[in-house]
């Protein structure tokens, strides 16, 4: 039997650990662990340390940070398809008495509550959650420091109110209702909120001399929402698999696909670094790839879990220092190392089942004025509308009934396509939220707003 790492050429297995070597030693790391994930499974692993013999692997636990708060989100949005609650509640219909209800749930989710980034001191990552034992520890005398809902600003407190308010909807403990919803089903049984053993240590390197000196490892009590778990890159590549597409026993690839979505406005500073923020989960730009997952840092640790979705590539990094080797960079690294060096196969072309014959009616090329679009039928039945020039708006449209076409991303997610016919059933002209598309350049006759001139196309006199 075929072992998965060697799925991968030989010449690509040994960029990975090149790559993997090369970010422990720079970024003096004791221990670094990479997984490579294609194809919802695990192609390769790699890891370095420094302590001869003693190679951890992927079943080595590694405390992961604020990839926590993937999978907080995750369970937000399984209330919400529950109809426990709506993404646009104010916090306070479910949770009152925190000071900041007027906050929704989408608000939290996305990090634009304007909550701080931090609770109030002492450092609550190097400190005991028992300091902080309720909510009101933790948001402080003034946690809204910016308008609610105006821009992006990171908080860890406000995953401690989302992982509140599933205590509040479950009836249970957020780490209870966290292993019995996605962590037994999703099979990821080395994921816990209490380390167990194997799991690393974590440590402080000296940042002008190779020594180091151990972190300490607190529970975070209310705060655990937003850092706390523990996991290993085994259990994060069936993670990631997950957040690529879905999981009924979990959550719907149409749901995973609402936590993938930018959701946060975005800061001058992001856009120019591509960084953007959805619902739990980070969304990014490098090497001309969009990726998306989130990373994770506590005082002992760091870690990353990122995607390409295109290239069908994710890969996890974890180290247990508490600065040194950018896991973000790592990572994305080694989505582009095999996503380069074995670039993903297409499935093959196929054809329609059947062919819809209103549909059909309205392929081929259209003008929205003196604009040219091509309008396409594909083989999983929906239309794709693309300008011609190459540049302009473009997107996808699923059927909606009664002859209509919903607009799924770009300038016209959500608009409907309407195809406007004439009498005997031929279609006149396409409706794209008022939007009028006609067969030819300001065709005679059609419904163009504003008329056409009566003298028709003529050149300079």
């Amino acid at each position: 039997m075929t072992s998965p790492q060697e799925e991968l050429l030989p010449g690509t297995r040994r960029a990975l650990l090149h790559r993997v070597a090369v970010a422990q030693r720079e970024g003096r790391a004791p221990s670094l662990v990479a997984a490579v994930v294609r194809d919802g499974r695990t192609v390769w692993s790699g890891t370095r340390t420094s302590v001869e013999g003693e190679a951890p692997d992927g079943e080595v636990q590694y405390r992961i940070g604020s990839i926590t708060k993937t999978f907080t989100a995750v369970l937000v949005l399984r209330l919400r398809d529950e109809g426990l609650l709506d993404l646009a509640d104010p916090l306070e219909r479910h949770l009152p008495g925190t000071g900041v209800g007027g906050v929704t749930v989408v608000d939290l989710l996305a990090h634009r509550a304007g909550l701080a980034a931090e609770t109030p001191g002492p450092w609550w990552e190097r400190t005991p959650g028992s300091l902080r034992p309720e909510l009101a520890d933790v948001l402080g005398e003034r946690p809204l420091i910016h308008p609610v809902g105006r821009r992006f600003h990171y908080s860890n407190p406000g995953y401690a109110l989302l992982g509140a308010l599933v205590e509040e909807l479950r009836g249970a403990p957020w780490a209870d209702v966290l292993r019995r919803e996605v962590l037994e089903p999703l099979g990821l049984h080395r994921t816990t909120a209490e380390p167990v053993a194997p799991h690393a240590g974590g440590w402080a390197v000296h940042p002008w001399a190779d020594v180091m000196q151990p972190e300490p490892l607190e529970n975070l009590g209310v705060m655990a929402p937003a850092g706390q778990l523990w996991s290993t890159t085994g259990d994060l590549a069936r993670f990631a698999a997950f957040l690529a597409a879905g999981d009924e026993r979990v959550l719907s690839a149409e749901s995973v696909r609402e936590m993938r979505t930018p959701a946060a406005p975005a800061e001058a500073a992001d856009v120019a670094d591509g960084y953007a923020y959805g619902l739990g989960m980070e969304l990014r730009h490098q090497h001309g790839r969009a990726l998306v997952g989130h990373t994770g840092s506590l005082p002992g640790f760091l870690a990353c879990l990122t995607m390409s979705l295109a290239d069908d590539v994710g890969a996890v990094v974890l180290a247990n220092c508490t600065s040194g080797p950018a896991p973000f960079t790592v990572a994305a690294d080694l989505v582009r190392i095999v996503a380069e060096a074995e670039p993903r196969i297409p499935a093959p072309w196929r054809p329609l089942r059947e062919a819809d014959s209103a549909a059909l009616d309205l392929v081929g090329q259209w003008y929205w004025g003196t604009y040219a679009f091509g309008l396409r039928l594909s083989a999983d039945g929906l239309l794709a509308l693309e300008p011609l020039s190459g540049k302009g708006r473009r997107s996808r449209f699923r059927p909606d009934g009664d002859d209509g076409w919903v607009g799924l991303e770009g300038y016209y997610a959500g608009e409907v396509l309407k195809p406007v016919r004439r009498p005997d059933g031929t279609v006149s002209h396409l409706d794209l939220g008022s939007f009028v598309f006609t067969r030819q350049p300001y065709e005679e006759g059609a419904a163009v707003p504003g008329g056409v001139d009566a003298d028709g196309w003529r050149g300079l006199s």
